[in-house]
């Protein structure tokens, strides 16, 4: 014979819509006691490689600020500074959890989003806290398992940002002027034709000309490119004469 508390249960296998609004209101008003406003960035794809399923130049055109509860108690998680050959890289990770709920009515019924719903990954949370962008790497809908029958949360593991020429436009001047900051797009130098449509080059429709005015210098004084371009004569040689490209003296 079933042992199902009949006074919770009331004869429904998992419970009564009741009881289940009632303990979503429970967790919301807790998100909103102990969590944080995050700011919730969709990406927008506009030339998505179908094979990767994958987008190179994400756009991110709308911000949804939304109360998340940040698991990580004692900081950021992950393997934090890293010194590797390629410079200094930051690797924090973090979790965030929203209501299923809330994310419904603030983000998800703007029709914004790649995933209508759930969270996508590939997607960005702004933290104003500590200033920081995280992508959205794993969405877990079902943790909590069917707690009086019904999932409520999404739990978010992200992972610190790292940017690769996106455009923020989203209207929110504490996001999209640090990003402004740190534009290395070579969009903002193309050689333009009167109808205000980049040039193309001949052998390649799909890329623009761009002005000689450009130099990565412009965007960021620390690199150096033309270092390496002067410097690499002395080590490697290429020519008819030397096809494996070492240099002897």
């Amino acid at each position: 014979m079933a042992t199902v508390n009949h006074y919770f249960q009331s004869g429904i296998p998992m419970g009564r819509a009741s009881e289940q609004n009632l303990y979503e209101d429970l967790i919301i008003e807790c998100l909103q006691i102990y969590g944080f406003e995050v700011y919730y960035i969709p990406r927008t794809s506009f030339n998505e490689d179908r094979i990767l399923v994958e987008d190179p130049l994400n756009h991110y055109e709308n911000a949804y600020p939304i109360e998340m509860y940040l698991e990580n108690t004692n900081g950021f998680e992950g393997e934090g500074d890293l010194l590797t050959r390629f410079g200094v890289e930051l690797r924090e990770t973090a979790s965030f959890v929203v209501s299923r709920r809330r994310w419904d009515k603030e983000v998800g019924s703007k029709g914004q989003t790649v995933l209508a719903s759930r969270p996508a990954e590939g997607d960005v949370l702004y933290f104003p806290l500590t200033k920081s962008y995280f992508e959205i790497r794993k969405v877990e809908g079902d943790t909590p398992f069917y707690q009086l029958g019904k999932l409520y949360i999404f739990r978010m593991q992200c992972e610190l940002m790292q940017f690769s020429s996106e455009t923020f436009n989203t209207g929110v001047d504490e996001i999209d002027t640090y990003t402004d900051s740190i534009d290395q797009n070579l969009n903002n130098f193309e050689l333009l034709v009167e109808s205000d449509g980049p040039l193309l080059l001949e052998f390649n429709t799909e890329t623009p000309m761009i002005l000689e005015s450009y130099k990565i210098t412009t965007v960021d004084a620390g690199a150096r490119n033309e270092d390496f371009d002067t410097g690499i004569t002395d080590i490697l040689d290429f020519t008819e004469r030397n096809p494996f490209g070492e240099v002897f003296k």
